[in-house]
């Protein structure tokens, strides 16, 4: 692993963030189809944020619906980290210009009660190891300009994460179809977005099951409080000032989003 090269490409996404300008496509510097030197840049990204005094509070698996996937051009999954200070409460507005292209999907948050360390896991270990589950909303983000990304791309843009909105009633997997929920996104009280469970990886337990077994590979296994972001339920949608976005996944409930306009309060 090209250590210098890892630094190089971390700074480049980090000045994007900082100057507020995405970059250009980082593949562009890293050997074709590396996805393990992208994840490596993540890794620094992660540690850096540790570092920094950020809160690691669990991981987003992406990639996970074909209507996403035919979007960006990427045939599998990949996943990212989530921080507490990305977490947005509803009806707390996002605050203009704190991302720089963001887009919203709709999907469903497990939070886990127990570790799960097994390369191998069933999905009754999952099962058993998830407290519950959310309506979610993922805000993701592209340090990359005009999301010109393949998987390298967004493995190493912390598969491109931007924040999250988490809905505010529990639901025990016992009272709830997660493969049979249908979702609903609108933006501004138009639909934008459908989907059912099933076409996050087959099922969103699935999904997550994959995360666990991929984690747990890597040496960094799910661990009891997490959140698991299981992917997107359907395509994504642009977001701009102003805008106002509403989820309804069956069985889970509503989660809702706002994005501040220029110069807003």
């Amino acid at each position: 692993m090209n250590t210098d090269l890892v630094t190089k490409v971390a700074d480049v996404l980090a000045d994007a963030v900082r100057t507020g300008t995405p970059c250009a496509p980082v593949r562009a510097l890293l050997p074709e189809g590396d996805i393990e030197t992208a994840y490596a840049v993540q890794r620094l990204h992660v540690e850096r944020g540790v570092a920094a005094g950020r809160r690691l509070v669990g991981r987003k698996i992406g990639l996970t619906s074909p209507a996403v996937q035919r979007q960006l051009g990427v045939g599998r999954p990949d996943f990212g980290a989530l921080f507490a200070d990305m977490a947005v409460g509803e009806g707390e507005p996002v605050a203009a210009g704190r991302l720089l292209q963001p887009k919203v999907e709709a999907e469903v948050a497990l939070v886990l009660a127990a570790d799960l360390p097994h390369r191998d896991p069933t999905v009754a270990d999952l099962l058993r190891a998830t407290a519950f589950a959310l309506p979610a909303l993922e805000i993701v983000d592209s340090r990359i300009a005009d999301w010109d990304i393949t998987i390298v791309d967004t493995v190493a843009d912390n598969a491109s994460c931007g924040l999250f909105v988490l809905g505010g009633t529990p639901v025990p997997l016992d009272r709830v179809d997660l493969r049979g929920v249908r979702m609903t996104l609108a933006r501004n009280g138009e639909t934008v977005s459908r989907g059912t469970g099933a076409d996050c990886l087959g099922s969103p337990l699935t999904a997550a099951r994959w995360l666990a077994a991929t984690l747990a590979a890597h040496g960094d296994p799910l661990r009891a409080g997490d959140i698991v972001l299981t992917g997107a339920l359907g395509p994504m949608a642009a977001a701009a000032g102003g805008d106002e976005f509403t989820a309804h996944i069956e069985g889970l409930g509503t989660v809702g989003v706002t994005f501040a306009t220029e110069g807003a309060a």
